[in-house]
């Protein structure tokens, strides 16, 4: 979800008001994904690079994140959204970890679209933790199936397809293992512009490609 501070700066507002503005282009998305029959969707909310920026932008990212976990995501627990966190939650702050915990363990039996929010995410350190997760159980050997269980999105599908606004074009450390086949759109659009167009623009783009995992079509 890129392209908050500047959203904000072409705005001459706080780069705050930029992230405040991405918390409704969230929600615009999660809406439109449960109208849409979408099984998962997952939003990056805060890397584990994030910790390098100003001490002020991080204070007003978690209060954020903890106003939009106290409402908008209790509204999700009742709407039977499953929800889950993906990262080291260990480094957040206590009220964050409450919070968070709290709104997991209320979603733990629900079935419907989940959304999964990655906060202090980086998929390097997911696979080194995975990775030593199996070590710890004592196997001298591994399959690929056997990492992506272990990962943070164990159980889940892999992502069909990886959105990045905000005109940048790379993967930034987000779901390396789990993206080796999904389709990348990159959008110049910052986050907090994404809307209901914006969606049916990816999905249009997504649903015009041809994805043959590495095999070829027939006559080729």
């Amino acid at each position: 979800m890129d392209g908050n501070g500047r959203w904000a700066k072409k705005r001459l507002l706080p780069r705050k008001a930029g992230h405040k503005q991405g918390v409704e282009a969230m929600r615009r998305v999660v809406d439109w994904c449960d109208a849409h029959a979408i099984e998962c969707v997952t939003f990056y909310a805060f890397s584990t690079e994030n910790w390098q920026r100003p001490q002020e932008e991080i204070d007003a990212l978690f209060e954020l994140i903890d106003k939009f976990a106290d409402r908008e995501m209790q509204n999700y627990v009742s709407r039977g959204f499953r929800i889950r966190i993906l990262g080291d939650l260990t480094q957040l702050p206590p009220h964050t970890r409450e919070v968070l915990a709290k709104i997991i363990e209320q979603a733990r039996t629900n079935t419907g679209l989940c959304v999964n929010i990655a906060i202090n995410y980086g998929a390097r350190q997911e696979i080194v933790q995975a990775v030593n997760r199996i070590l710890r159980s004592g196997l001298r050997e591994i399959d690929a199936q056997m990492l992506s269980d272990c990962l943070y999105t164990g159980g889940q599908p892999d992502p069909d397809v990886i959105v990045r606004t905000g005109g940048e074009k790379r993967l930034s450390n987000f779901l390396l293992w789990q993206s080796a086949y999904s389709e990348l759109v990159y959008l110049d659009t910052y986050w907090p512009d994404m809307d209901d167009a914006a969606m049916e623009r990816i999905v249009a783009d997504y649903s015009s490609r041809d994805r043959r995992y590495g095999k070829i079509k027939r006559g080729e």
